[in-house]
Parts: C-alpha cells; structure tokens; sequence
C-alpha cells in the first residue's frame, strides 16, 4: 500500500534535512514506514524528526506501508515574473541586511478607522464581509497609498479567518471586538472541529487520537478555504504596479487559541490558563494543528503574490517567560520552517506582542525579523539582532501620535538620532513602524508626519 504524505508533511522533511545538515530530497522516492508512525500525529518537531530518521537515516521496515514524498518549492523569480517590476524594494532590502537609501516604513493597521474615506467606504459593510470580498480588501489596503509614501502595503484581512476558516462562528460586535458563539472548552468540542474538518476532504469515521494527523497530512487542502485572500492578494499586488512590497500575515497559533477559548475580550484570560494547567499535551495539539494551517495559508498567500510575511502573536504577553517558551515559541518556529522549505526566498517577520522578553529567544528562530513592543530599546535591540544576522521593527509607541505635528517630527528624529546617531550611515536590518497599530481617533495629518520624518531621517 501506498500513502501519499501531504504538502505539509514534505515541508517538515525539506526543514528537518536543512536542519540536520543532511541533502534536501529533490525527487519523488518511495520508502517503507511502519504503519504505526503514520497513525501518529506528527506534529512536534521531535516526532516528526523520528519520522525524518526513518525516511533518510536508517533502514526502513520491512511490511511497512510506502509513504510517496514529492517536494516542490517556489521561488520569488517565479511569482514575481507574474507581476508589475518593483520599484520600491526598501522593505525588502532592509529585511535582508542590504544598503537602504531611506529607512523604510510601514505602520500596523494603515488602513483602518483612523482614515475618514475607510470609514465612508465601509460604513455599509460587515467586518468580516470587507475580508471575505477580494475587491473590497484591495481597494482598502490601497487607500493609505492615496496619501502617504510607504514603503510597504499589508493585506486588508484578519487573524481571525483562519478558526472561521475552520467552521468556528466568529463575529465582530460593536463595543465587544471578536467573540466566538462557542468557547473551546473541551476535548470534545475539538475533537467535532477536527471531525467536521476532516468531512470536507471525505475522510470519516477516524478515532479522536488519530484525527490530528489527519488533519495536518489534510492542511494544504483545508487551506484553500481561505481562497477570497489569496484572490485578495493577487489583485492587490498588480494594482501596486510594482509601488511598494505586500505583505501578507496570520495569527500565531496560541493567540487563535486564546481567542478560541476565551470567546471574547477579556482581562483575566481565565479559560486559556485553566487549559495549559490542566491539558498542556492537549493544547499541544491543538496548537500545532493551528500551525499547520496557518503555515499551509501563508504558503498560498506567498504564491498568491506576498512579499513579505508576518505572524502576529498578539497575545504573547499573557504567558509568563517559561510558558511563552513551552506553548508559542514551538509553533512559530515550525510555522517558519514549513513555510521557508516551499517558498525558500521569503523573510518573515514576527510579533511577540507586549512581550519583550521574547526578543533573546527568537534569536536563534527561522524568523528574519522580529516586530518591537514599545517597552524596548531600538538602538540597543537593533544591535543585538543585527549581531545574529537579524533585524528590528519598530517600535515608536503608538501614543506619539497624539502630539502636535511639529512636536511629533522631533520625537521621531530624536528616536531615530538616539538609536542610530546622526544618520550619516542608515541602518541595515530596520524596518520604521509603530509599536502597535493606528488607533481609530488617531489623526491622518500625524502618520503623513511621522512616515516624512522617517524618510527625511539622515537626509542633509
């Protein structure tokens, strides 16, 4: 018998033989496994390594079923050959420790409520409904272009449509943010999530304890669901016109997971602990199916025309160091990793929300850059990543915004001159934005200030 391992699967063995130093598999080849391994859920990057052994470092079994791999990656040339020539690369020349001519600068929710023309354009639209319609996200992800010179766009999407995506009910109320019509707070609850998953691809009838692999073996065609981003994407870069990178982005997986099993905004983030404490192999997996998910999404968001990706963990500031380790540190390195063994040339970017003390464990991350909390220095964080091979973004606190204009530029060349001294020379691996996103009362007037100053910064 023969099985066939998903694209997800591939991804880890391309990774694992980086990794490990050994030749990256370029052919399809079949090789006998004992039966048992493909029940597993192969989901941490250990047990997968097992599974890497087998394949390419030992005698296989003899009885065993025969596991096909076929491993294909795609490179930029590839994709970008699709689209309009870039004519503004700063981002990614920035990301990737290269000579800039300006600091480059993006800022996190640039299209948003703050402008009066997103909030006209918007005003009859469901939340969701401006995600869901590739025409919509594109014409709203554009709209800051119509007045600022930035250097990058982001897809207009939310972290979010990935657990909708999923069959989870998910909506925005007004005055509540988010809010799940049913709280994850059982094993049961996630078992019917992966049942109900594994029915679209017409698999039934598994036990619970072998869902989870079925599910991540599943996950590029699970994926494809989240279709209206990836159109999204496509339209958005060719109406660029070669103007500015994209970027393209997903949640961590322990923030879907905070947000599955809180069910809406909270202070005490109550039901996420109670689940750590109590199931911590359990959120494991649920973790890691989350992972596998949003790794398979930010692939097909890359062939979609992306540029550049970023993963948000916008609640990593609810783990004490020890446990961000132990339950978001995992998953964001394998999200990495699965996505750099297809798309091999693309850098990313990653978020560890109000959690500074993240900054020293993602130095030795796959991630390229990591996204600063307010609460850090910039020279000093600079430096140190920059001494690994990595860079900053960031990281000016987002309530900057709220001075006067003329009192704004000097705070942003006063942030710039303390970091990087005098601008004689700019800095490599730093990408200018914002701690946190606009706010919905910030003014248009600021940002304009704010991206000109950082431009202006060096400049005689």
């Amino acid at each position: 018998m023969t099985s066939r391992v998903a694209v997800a699967s591939d991804s880890v063995i391309r990774s694992l033989a980086s990794e490990q130093g050994a030749p990256v598999p370029t052919s399809v080849f079949s090789v006998s496994l004992p039966a048992a391994l493909l029940a597993l859920p192969v989901l941490a990057m250990g047990m997968v390594a097992v599974l890497y052994k087998h394949l390419f470092g030992g005698q296989s079994r003899a009885g065993g079923p025969s596991v096909a791999i076929s491993l294909m990656a795609v490179t930029s040339a590839e994709i970008d050959a699709k689209f309009p020539p870039l004519k503004n690369d700063g981002v990614l020349r920035a990301i990737r420790g290269e000579a800039v001519d300006r600091i480059p600068v993006w800022v996190m929710r640039q299209a948003g409520r703050y402008l009066p023309e997103y909030v006209d354009y918007t005003k009859d639209k469901e939340f969701f409904s401006r995600c869901k319609d590739p025409e919509v996200a594109c014409k709203l992800t554009l709209q800051p272009f119509e007045r600022y010179d930035l250097d990058a766009g982001i897809i207009f999407s939310d972290i979010l449509v990935i657990p909708m995506a999923m069959g989870m009910d998910v909506k925005i109320i007004k005055g509540q943010g988010p809010v799940f019509a049913d709280a994850l707070r059982t094993k049961e609850q996630w078992y019917e999530v992966e049942r109900n998953l594994l029915a679209r691809v017409g698999i039934t009838g598994l036990a619970p304890e072998a869902q989870a692999a079925a599910v991540i073996e599943n996950a590029p065609q699970l994926a494809d669901a989240l279709h209206y981003v990836y159109e999204a994407i496509t339209m958005t870069r060719t109406r660029l016109n070669g103007r500015a990178p994209l970027i393209g982005f997903c949640g961590s997986p322990w923030t879907l997971f905070v947000y599955a099993s809180e069910a809406k905004k909270t202070k005490t983030y109550t039901e996420c602990s109670k689940w750590i404490y109590a199931e911590p192999e359990f959120v494991h997996r649920i973790l890691e199916v989350f992972a596998h998910i949003a790794a398979q999404y930010l692939i097909r968001q890359v062939k979609a025309g992306a540029q550049l990706l970023q993963v948000f963990d916008s609640h990593a500031n609810v783990l004490p160091p020890k446990q961000w380790r132990e339950f978001s540190l995992p998953t964001l390195t394998l999200i990495a990793r699965l996505v750099k063994a297809e798309c091999p040339d693309i850098s990313m970017i990653v978020l560890p929300k109000d959690a500074p003390f993240a900054l020293e464990m993602l130095k030795d991350s796959p991630y390229d850059m990591v996204s600063l909390d307010p609460t850090l220095d910039l020279g000093t964080s600079h430096a140190a990543m920059a001494a690994v091979g990595k860079g900053v973004q960031g990281n000016m606190a987002p309530t900057t915004m709220y001075a006067p204009v003329p009192k704004l530029k000097q705070l942003v060349a006063e942030y710039l001159t303390e970091a990087f001294g005098d601008g004689s020379e700019l800095p490599r691996r730093y990408i200018a934005n914002l701690g946190a996103g606009m706010n919905p009362d910030m003014d248009p007037e600021s940002l304009g200030a704010f991206v000109e100053t950082i431009h202006a910064f060096g400049k005689k």
